[in-house]
């Protein structure tokens, strides 16, 4: 009785919210709607839209010049064939089209451009800005294909100016433009903040750019079935790992809440559909432990504001679903609830806003997965948007300057001569002036500050580093822990961090090449504030290099924390990174077995950091960039910012947030944030294919199956092609048994599961043989030694009492040796080759 009076409430709940979700229905009509249909000369109907003519816009334009480009008939792709690209408005000069606002608040700005040929215009070469009065939306912009650009932003004024500034040498166009007022309560005032988690006040003020409008499981909702005109796109190429992923469809059951949740947020064919973790139907597979993730391009240096759109269509019954949301490896929803904003109805609208830090790379993952604390594993997201805020210059691209019209600066011209009179003398007694206390303050900094003050990161013995200060100091690069350097020292040696000297930029900031005063080469990695690696990378680097010295490490010369700067002093290594030298600069190419002893050097570094100390040491970041070359081109892996120790006796793995970078990154790792010594085995695997195809890891401009360096490779090894897609430079001058066990082991560090991948120690000894076996020292039969493969070698590898076991031993003890570098693995190899041969 009690089961059917609970039914018959929930079918009154139900039927309540179905009704207001129909008349919760966009009426929206905008106050301010301006389309116009650039170069055309009759009004375009696009859906139930009318795009004014050109001719009829000119009202709104600031330029008389008329250069209006119509498309070549046969030039329109099918794909492409709306009627707003089939005309252009080209300018010659700096132009600005001038809109009456009716009601300030927020607007789309939406911009049409597709580059065809007109007379002597090659749109396709055309570099332009495009801007407000506010704020930079585009620049120095070259639209390559059909592009729509989309912005949202803030007008508070009586006019909205929108000016379009070609480059001296170039022109612009446009094909189309919209301008439309946007629902008050679409972008509220606050959101959440991804890192450190909190709350972000001011959206208001914010100038948005859409990067990206995903309809998660569902197909392509184009901007006539959205209220606000908006196209939302499927999420499959998104999708890093499409196999982990389910679509589900439930269109007709969404229901829109009565907070505000309405058609004017999204569809409710975006409600209606979802992807969802590719589990058991039943729901109850207590071992799926994965993340569904997608992955998005971004700029570095900008924050993104991020709306993720739920609709539970995956429960049968509320509040028992729980998961996880992350953004890049921040966990930004612990055991999420999709129910709890909607008082736990089913199939009811909602959404969850976040705000990044700037971002780091040109990769964004947005991912869910499962909370152990939820009644059955599952995750899921219905749709997505991702948008760029502006930055402080309120700029939407690297360009920071809002361009003014000539009009602008005439008005101006008069302000500024009388400014330049008066305030010129003035500025310059006060410059002086400032000198001078400057240079006083740096005198008496630099005396004070000539000291080298050792860390003592493991509470070892102080040590002294090469040069002579005033105080009788010795200043000796050959320690074994890190030391402070005093900031006027850095100053010196890098020429006041002169650009001319920048050799590299990364994640933590840029590296200086620098001189000590004693004429040490040095590489100085100054910390840049606005980075998101901070104090804790900072803090793991000293600590790290400060445990160990081997010859295939770079090393840490010492630190600066001065003035609130974050310097690392390292090592110069006059050939630069590996990566420099496979692809992307005019360097010499290197012969095959160069390459095959960077690789050995680089693998014994990673073997001692996996073996060689009290506790492993997971490298986390193992790639190309991250591999530097002395002036002989020894390989040396630098980078341990990132680095973690290894699992405890007991336990198989250490259970972190998920760090790296993209490309390399272990997707085993990656989806259950369980990290061990085989995360780095899978990222030296792609190295080893980077190095052999000299290529870039991730290549989006290249056809879809070849983007992935790993994923194409692998498929050619597995054909046994893998010479069809090698470097160039490198044809017909590798031996075949050589390219074969260089194969063999690149495909076994990329298994999919760490426990089938081989050891460090395994692959250094496979590529020794691979040396071996290109410079035509082995005479066994090849085909038999192809089949020695990794798991038959591997009982040898890890003990090396049959080959100078006293000094091997004595190099694992010792924290000034270089333990198992100094062990030739040739040697090894040669002695087994002969032991055998008997």
């Amino acid at each position: 009785m009690m089961k059917e009076t609970w039914d018959f409430g929930l079918l009154v709940k139900s039927l309540f919210l179905l009704v207001l979700g129909v008349l919760c229905v966009s009426g929206f009509d905008p106050a301010d709607n301006f389309l116009i249909d650039c170069g055309s000369n009759k009004d375009t109907n696009v859906g139930n839209r009318v795009f004014m003519a050109d001719k009829s816009a000119a009202k709104f334009l600031s330029t008389s010049q008329n250069i209006l480009a119509d498309t070549p008939s046969n030039s329109i792709t099918k794909a492409d064939d709306s009627p707003l690209y089939q005309t252009a408005r080209i300018f010659t000069q700096q132009s600005s089209y001038k809109f009456p606002i009716s009601q300030a608040g927020r607007h789309w700005i939406r911009l049409y451009f597709y580059p065809f040929v007109y007379q002597e215009y090659d749109m396709s070469k055309a570099t332009f800005s495009v801007s407000t009065q506010q704020n930079v939306l585009l620049g120095n912009f070259t639209p390559k294909n059909v592009t729509v650009k989309e912005f949202s932003v803030n007008v508070t004024s009586r006019d909205l100016v929108i000016m379009i500034s070609p480059l001296s040498y170039s022109f612009a166009y446009i094909n189309a433009l919209e301008v439309v007022s946007v629902p008050d309560i679409l972008i509220t005032d606050d959101a959440s903040t991804v890192s450190p988690a909190g709350t972000f006040s001011g959206m208001y003020a914010q100038a948005l750019e859409t990067v990206a409008r995903v309809n998660m499981g569902g197909s392509l909702v184009s901007f006539d079935n959205d209220t606000l005109w908006r196209t939302w796109v499927t999420d499959q190429s998104f999708l890093t790992e499409a196999s982990s992923a389910k679509s589900v469809n439930k269109i007709a059951s969404v229901k829109y809440p009565q907070d505000g949740v309405t058609p004017d947020i999204a569809p409710q064919t975006v409600y209606g559909t979802c992807s969802k973790m590719n589990v058991a139907d039943t729901g109850n597979d207590p071992n799926a432990n994965f993340n569904v993730t997608w992955t998005f391009d971004v700029e570095p240096g900008f924050q993104y504001f991020i709306r993720l759109h739920f609709c539970d269509i995956v429960s049968t019954a509320a509040n028992q679903l729980l998961f996880n949301i992350y953004v890049n490896s921040w966990n930004v929803a612990n055991d999420f609830d999709p129910g709890q904003k909607v008082q736990g109805f089913l199939a009811t609208a909602s959404f969850n806003d976040y705000v990044t830090p700037p971002a780091r790379s040109n990769r964004l993952n947005i991912s869910v997965g499962p909370s152990p604390r939820s009644l059955f594993p599952d995750a899921f997201l219905n749709g997505l948007e991702l948008l760029k805020l502006n930055n402080s210059q309120g700029s939407l691209t690297q360009v920071a300057s809002v361009p003014t019209s000539p009009s602008s600066r005439a008005k101006k011209n008069v302000g500024v001569i009388v400014g330049v009179s008066v305030g010129v003398p003035l500025i310059l007694l006060m410059v002086g002036i400032l000198f001078c206390m400057h240079r006083r303050k740096k005198q008496e900094q630099l005396a004070q500050s000539k000291i080298w003050i050792p860390l003592s990161v493991n509470g070892g013995n102080s040590h002294t580093m090469g040069s002579k200060y005033s105080n009788g100091t010795t200043i000796s690069a050959a320690s074994n822990l890190s030391y402070r350097v005093p900031f006027p020292a850095l100053l010196e040696a890098t020429s006041n961090f002169d650009e001319s000297l920048v050799i590299g930029i990364g994640g933590f900031g840029k590296v200086y090449r620098g001189v000590l005063c004693d004429g040490t080469k040095v590489a100085v990695k100054r910390g840049n504030p606005k980075s998101q690696q901070g104090l804790a990378e900072f803090r793991t680097e000293i600590e790290m290099l400060s445990q160990f010295r081997h010859r295939h490490l770079v090393s840490l010369m010492g630190y600066c924390d001065e003035k609130n700067e974050m310097i690392l002093v390292y090592e110069y290594m006059e050939n630069g990174t590996l990566k420099s030298h496979l692809y992307g600069s005019d360097l010499p190419s290197m012969s095959w077995k160069q390459r095959l002893e960077i690789c050995i050097g680089s693998a014994r570094g990673l073997h001692y950091l996996h073996t060689g100390y009290a506790k492993a040491v997971i490298h986390r970041d193992v790639k190309s960039a991250n591999i530097l070359l002395d002036e002989s081109f020894m390989a040396k892996v630098a980078d341990f910012g990132l680095s973690k120790t290894g699992p405890e006796l007991d336990q198989t793995h250490v259970s972190t947030a998920v760090k790296g970078s993209f490309g390399y990154l272990d997707p085993e790792y990656f989806r259950r944030q369980q990290l061990t010594e085989k995360s780095d085995v899978y990222s030296f695997g792609v190295v080893l294919f980077e190095v052999l195809c000299a290529r870039p890891v991730i290549d989006p401009s290249l056809p879809r199956e070849m983007v992935n360096l790993a994923e194409w490779a692998m498929k050619w090894q597995k054909k046994g092609q893998l010479e069809q897609i090698i470097d160039p430079n490198l044809k017909g001058k590798i031996r075949p048994d050589s390219l074969r066990k260089f194969g063999e082991t690149a495909e076994k560090c990329l298994a999919d599961f760490g426990v089938d991948r081989p050891s460090m120690g395994d692959v250094l000894w496979n590529l020794e043989y691979a040396l071996q076996l290109q410079e035509a020292v082995i005479q066994d039969d090849p085909e038999e030694n192809s089949t020695i493969l990794i798991g038959e070698l591997s009982p040898q590898v890890n003990d090396f009492s049959h080959v100078d076991a006293g000094a091997s031993a004595a190099r694992i003890e010792s924290p000034n040796l270089d333990d198992l570098s100094g062990v030739s693995m040739s040697r090894v190899f040669s002695q087994l080759v002969k032991s055998e041969g008997r």
